[in-house]
């Protein structure tokens, strides 16, 4: 059942990533991080399911990015998002759960970088407006 849950929610962040690369394409960063948010949502879903099953395992230093804020790509890092989330499900599939754990973690990092850009983004130019 855990599991059915575990891939249902890689499946739907995979779909909202879909979605967002769509509004990436229009250059509607609005809505792209409108739709962040929610893959963001899901994926910490899933990362609570594999806790619940692996309390023991802690994550490893190696699972960490090396991806700066300023380096951020929006499509880029989407695209890189949903493969680790497509790998996930099928370390899923496979019963490798250690793995499929890893992946999704990674995924996580993509998105709190992308939402960490969009943010600055938006100070930015909340700024610009500021000073107008």
């Amino acid at each position: 059942m855990r599991l059915e849950k575990l891939t249902r929610t890689i499946a739907s962040a995979r779909g909202h990533l879909e979605d967002s690369m769509k509004f990436v394409s229009k250059g509607n960063d609005e809505d792209v991080s409108g739709i962040v948010w929610r893959v963001a949502a899901d994926i910490e879903y899933a990362l609570f399911l594999f806790s619940i099953g692996h309390q023991d395992e802690s994550r490893s230093s190696s699972w960490k990015l090396d991806l700066r804020s300023k380096d951020v790509e929006v499509d880029s890092v989407l695209a890189s998002t949903r493969d680790l989330l497509e790998e996930a499900e099928s370390k899923i599939e496979a019963g490798e759960l250690h793995e499929a754990h890893q992946k999704t973690w990674m995924a996580r990092g993509y998105l709190l970088k992308l939402q960490e850009f969009f943010e600055k983004k938006r100070k930015l130019k909340k700024a610009a407006k500021k000073s107008s």
